[in-house]
């Protein structure tokens, strides 16, 4: 909790004050006292009040004051809420390894499938891009609501040469300064956190990028720099590793194949081989690099072995990248707090004080009545 005027907390003085002004008005009153014939008299004119009925009424006053100086210093709590003006860049990765087939029947028809799955049952005022990459990376859909532009687009991902993780996270940082004034472009500077980004999770803006890839960066900017950039703007880039580390054959259709890719037929799995050999480093997977990217900027790295676990995955996301902490201002509950305690304290402080019949004792005993003469 924070304070926005902490010199408001001065109020809270003002107990001290009546404490000695209660304490001054009692030795006041012991000077001017009056002296009585009966003292009896007047023990039974006066409410009988034990030690505790004194300090309670006392006790809630003072706890009112502490609330009601509290509140006037404005307190803000940081509070975790959902963040309707968030946007989210799904950069899938299409190089061509995600025709591998360790997932059925590819990774790539696996991570389509999850994608747009994904995109419908995401709900909230959130917006969604794409961002495809290979050997280089475009903004296929700017961020939007519109879920049939982003499942149609999806649909006619292709794969091809190369894998640019670097220049989908910049191409993703450029798509997001198009909507959000307060995150730079990449083509300007801006002071670098040193990748601590993270370390402030007050501190992000709104916008999120997911890079869901199967390999490792082999065309471009290095990741490592470029999620510096992100750092450095507070964005945070979820990495998501799909596939295992099994080579496997690689089979896509024709319509998952783009005009740059070779064939070679008689590929193992009754399908067309891949063009990079069908097996080999292109499948390997750099999780020490992804694992570094979301943890530079503040983020997490996912590993995703199958298509249900990819799913679980991309059906998570939201509850963490749409989720913002901001700060509340809270005083008007602890000026609620502090009048139910000061009004407590009056009516406890009248209730225990009210005049009694004149016979009852100070015990509650009745009166005996009155004597004949």
């Amino acid at each position: 909790m924070s304070l926005t005027w902490p010199w408001a907390l001065l109020v809270l003085l003002a107990f001290p004050l009546l404490l000695a002004y209660r304490w001054w008005s009692r030795r006041r009153r012991r000077k001017v006292a009056v002296t009585l014939s009966s003292v009896a008299l007047v023990r039974a004119a006066l409410p009988g009040r034990s030690s505790w009925r004194r300090r309670v009424p006392l006790a809630l006053l003072a706890l009112g004051i502490l609330f009601a100086g509290t509140a006037a210093a404005r307190p803000q709590a940081s509070v975790v809420v959902p963040d309707d003006a968030a946007t989210i860049l799904l950069a899938i990765d299409v190089s061509g390894s995600m025709c591998s087939t360790d997932v059925d029947p590819n990774r790539l028809t696996a991570a389509q499938k999850a994608a747009k799955e994904f995109i419908q049952d995401h709900e909230g005022g959130a917006k969604i891009g794409l961002v495809a990459f290979s050997g280089t990376a475009g903004l296929l859909v700017p961020p939007t609501t519109e879920k049939e532009k982003l499942t149609k687009a999806i649909d006619g991902l292709r794969t091809s040469r190369g894998t640019a993780i670097g220049l989908a996270i910049l191409a993703s940082i450029d798509a997001i300064a198009e909507i959000n004034p307060d995150v730079p472009p990449t083509g300007v500077e801006v002071p670098d956190n040193g990748g601590t980004a993270g370390q402030n999770t007050g501190d992000y803006e709104p916008d999120t990028i997911v890079i869901l890839t199967d390999g490792r960066n082999t065309d471009g900017v290095d990741p490592i720099t470029a999620a510096e950039q992100a750092a450095a703007r507070r964005l945070r880039v979820y990495t998501i590793g799909f596939g295992t580390d099994q080579p496997s054959p690689m089979v896509c259709s024709s319509n998952q194949i783009a005009g740059d890719q070779s064939w070679r037929g008689g590929g193992p799995g009754g399908g067309g081989g891949f063009g990079f050999g069908g097996r080999g480093r292109f499948q390997d997977m750099d999780e020490p690099t992804l694992t570094k990217v979301a943890d530079m900027t503040g983020a997490k790295y996912f590993k995703a072995d199958n298509a249900k676990d990819l799913g679980d995955v991309l059906r998570d996301l939201p509850s963490q990248v749409t989720l913002q902490h901001k700060k509340t201002e809270i005083s008007v509950w602890f000026a609620l707090v502090a009048a139910l305690l000061v009004v407590g304290a009056v009516f406890l402080a009248q209730w225990w004080s009210r005049p009694r019949p004149a016979g009852r004792a100070a015990t509650g005993s009745p009166s005996p009545g009155p004597r004949r003469l």
